[in-house]
């Protein structure tokens, strides 16, 4: 398994684009329109990051970490984000050395926290999250805002 960070990554842009975009996953196909058009960073604030999980150029796993997401007005960043892990990888915790890469990347940057916005319970603590509060999300729906501590 090797963490690829999709911008940095320009020969095989296209073929992990085209996974993200074969999730079965909404947000993975939302996140699919948002690289090929160019306009994440018009969602999610300046110099996002999307990390891959590939298993010998098979996608495995993906998030982003981002300046915003779904919360919107909120002063909490970063983000992390479009947190998905194919079926076929799930129940090994790969998700979880996304997550790592994610919040040193974080780290690096100065910032003392990270953020996730599910509506899962229970998935995130085995990541080192904890409940931060209740928020409402772009949709005008309670979403659990989640805070990892970095620092």
């Amino acid at each position: 398994m090797e963490i690829i960070e999709y911008f940095k990554n320009g020969e095989g842009r296209e073929l992990f684009l085209e996974q993200i975009g074969n999730s079965d996953w909404v947000a993975g196909k939302y996140l699919y329109k948002l690289l090929k058009n160019d306009k994440l960073e018009e969602l999610t604030g300046e110099s996002p990051k999307v990390f891959l999980l590939s298993d010998g150029g098979k996608l495995a796993a993906f998030c982003t970490l981002t300046a915003a997401d779904d919360i919107p007005d909120s002063e909490l960043t970063p983000w992390i984000g479009f947190a998905y892990t194919f079926p076929e990888y799930r129940g090994r915790r790969h998700m979880g050395q996304l997550i790592d890469r994610a919040a040193g990347a974080a780290a690096s940057e100065g910032h003392e926290a990270v953020y996730i916005s599910t509506d899962h319970e229970g998935l995130y603590e085995k990541y080192g999250f904890e409940f931060y509060k209740n928020m409402t999300d772009r949709r005008g729906e309670i979403s659990r805002v989640y805070i990892r501590r970095l620092k």
